[in-house]
């Protein structure tokens, strides 16, 4: 195994119906083009590039209009595909409030999740936002760890307005700052290098031992310095491996970080120790 992916959507048909609108902009973003795939080959996808991936459901109905990804899907393409799927991350829209907070404990208890994820800036709402809270406390009350979207997005990037998606939901200081103040046992996820607020995740991470990174979206070459010297040095136990699959290959990933100059076992946490320690994973 060379990496444990913790952040993988999905790439068949049903992702590509609930970001269909955005699908111009991400593929103009991220040069690639949006191939349709069957769960098996999706799977297929992880053993050529020895990866195993935590892959993530989705539920922004209430900011996008579009259907949700269902957590039961994503949690039977995990259960069916053992060999290269670790588990899978529950979404939830928290503008469904208490339904959100039962799909939660379903997708937890009952489908065997591993935690939750967010994506601010689809969802359209403040990680500090106290209509959330309930859903913290019940992410806590089980003990699953939640992730948040930082930093920019290739949802509407590049096109007139953004497609009205709007950056301001995805900035790591006050949002998920508070949040991992007033929930200190909540284990919090901050997705992608937070560009362009790389030095406030940074800061967070430092401050508060609740919180870690993971680095999927981009390319590890265009990390700023800082974020370089931080993986090599007091971070090096805090960052874990991510792709954004299908939007870039674990190929190229995995090519990039290796042409880093990364010492080996600052990759060894990196690519799987690290997440293997945070999230408890037995691989």
């Amino acid at each position: 195994m060379k990496a444990i992916d913790v952040h993988a959507h999905i790439s068949t048909k049903e992702w590509y119906e609930s970001t269909k609108t955005y699908q111009d902009a991400l593929e103009k973003n991220y040069g690639y083009t949006f191939q349709v795939k069957t769960p098996e080959e999706m799977a297929q996808d992880f053993r050529d590039a020895d990866v195993k991936g935590l892959i993530i459901a989705w539920d922004a109905e209430a900011g996008t209009g579009l259907p949700r990804v269902p957590n039961e899907v994503v949690a039977r393409m995990a259960e069916e595909h053992p060999d290269v799927f670790l588990g899978a991350w529950a979404c939830v829209d928290p503008w469904k409030q208490k339904a959100a907070i039962a799909e939660v404990e379903r997708a937890v208890k009952g489908l065997g999740m591993i935690g939750v994820k967010f994506q601010q800036a689809a969802q359209e709402f403040f990680p500090n936002d106290r209509m959330v809270y309930p859903i913290y406390e019940k992410c806590v009350e089980l003990g699953c760890p939640v992730q948040f979207h930082t930093g920019t997005t290739g949802l509407g990037g590049g096109m007139p307005g953004g497609m009205g998606i709007r950056l301001k939901y995805t900035k790591p200081i006050p949002y998920i700052d508070d949040v991992a103040a007033d929930f200190p046992d909540l284990k919090i996820i901050a997705c992608h290098p937070s560009w362009p607020w790389q030095e406030e995740m940074i800061a967070i991470v430092v401050h508060k031992t609740n919180v870690v990174m993971e680095l999927s979206g981009w390319s590890p070459k265009y990390f700023s310095d800082s974020l370089k010297r931080e993986i090599r040095g007091r971070l090096q136990d805090r960052v874990m491996f991510g792709s954004d699959y299908p939007l870039l290959s674990h190929k190229r990933l995995l090519q990039d970080w290796e042409s880093e100059g990364y010492k080996p076992e600052i990759l060894e946490k990196v690519f799987y120790k690290n997440a293997q320690r945070i999230l408890g994973l037995t691989v």
